[in-house]
């Protein structure tokens, strides 16, 4: 069965990202609801899953030696439906349907209302769990395929994240890959106001777990921490990627009022404009 074409140029990386980013802005003002700040700072990271990391097929979205991708915070589902679009999973004039009444991109995902959704999301704390059962199930019938957990830094405030960090320990999942979105935020504010996770990578070290500290902007970087995870046989890992809330809008980026509100109109045409410029620039780079 045949996967999805990797991709390693960076400059066509780099623009499929970019053009993640506006399709969520684009989204996001459509359905006049939804998350902002976390879909916008993920875009690096989910490029480099759906078009590089990731062993799939958009065409074949149930095929058994699939890797499998768990979204825990659900609430950013815009950029993994962003990413699926643009991937070839269903047509992107879809994209615009994301939150109307009978749409297949539900506020939160569903597994079943859409191709290649892997699990239903969206009380936070417990897509861990989900995804440490998948690669119990995957070294138990001695399969290949991998399984990736992308989670938030403020579900850490979850106890249920920690129980099931213990769990693959126990289990020896060097076929699990977690992935946080270090962005320091919350719907209540900075995480560390809330309630501090530092020395997070300590943690989970003292978890039994091996911990990269990657540029979650970084898409080479992000690429190179998930090929090092699987060379990491005796131990889960988890992938810190530090990242922007709102990155490459300047007037989102770290304002944790956008952690759950939609752009209007103006603010939307800014978020592209700014989308544009960026997309020039990195036309003009030389690799």
């Amino acid at each position: 069965m045949a996967r999805f074409q990797k991709i390693t140029n960076m400059k066509q990386l780099k623009l499929i990202s970019n053009e993640i980013r506006q399709d969520v802005i684009k989204m996001l003002l459509e359905a006049k609801s939804g998350h902002s700040a976390g879909s916008i700072g993920l875009a690096d990271i989910f490029t480099a899953l759906y078009f590089n990391v990731l062993y799939h097929d958009p065409e074949n979205s149930e095929w058994a030696d699939r890797d499998r991708l768990v979204l825990s915070n659900g609430h950013v589902c815009p950029v993994m439906y962003a990413a699926m679009a643009n991937a070839g999973y269903f047509p992107k004039d879809e994209l615009l349907t994301l939150r109307k009444v009978g749409s297949r991109l539900q506020g939160h995902p569903h597994r079943g209302a859409l191709p290649g959704i892997e699990n239903s999301s969206g009380p936070l704390g417990q897509g861990l769990s989900q995804a440490v059962g998948m690669a119990i199930v995957a070294k138990a019938e001695g399969k290949r395929w991998r399984t990736y957990c992308v989670l938030s830094d403020g579900e850490h405030n979850e106890g249920q994240t920690w129980e099931a960090a213990m769990l693959a320990s126990k289990y020896r999942l060097g076929n699990l890959t977690a992935i946080i979105d270090r962005n320091n935020i919350q719907i209540d504010g900075f995480t560390e106001e809330v309630l501090p996770l530092e020395p997070l990578a300590e943690k989970y070290r003292s978890f039994g777990w091996h911990v990269i500290d990657v540029d979650g902007h970084n898409i080479k970087k992000i690429i190179d921490a998930c090929e090092e995870s699987k060379a990491i046989y005796e131990k889960p890992t988890v992938i810190i990627a530090h990242t922007v809330p709102g990155k490459g809008i300047p007037f989102m980026e770290f304002v944790t009022a956008w952690h759950g509100k939609p752009p209007t109109q103006d603010q939307a045409d800014q978020a592209i404009n700014e989308l544009d410029m960026e997309r020039k620039m990195i036309e003009q780079e030389q690799y």
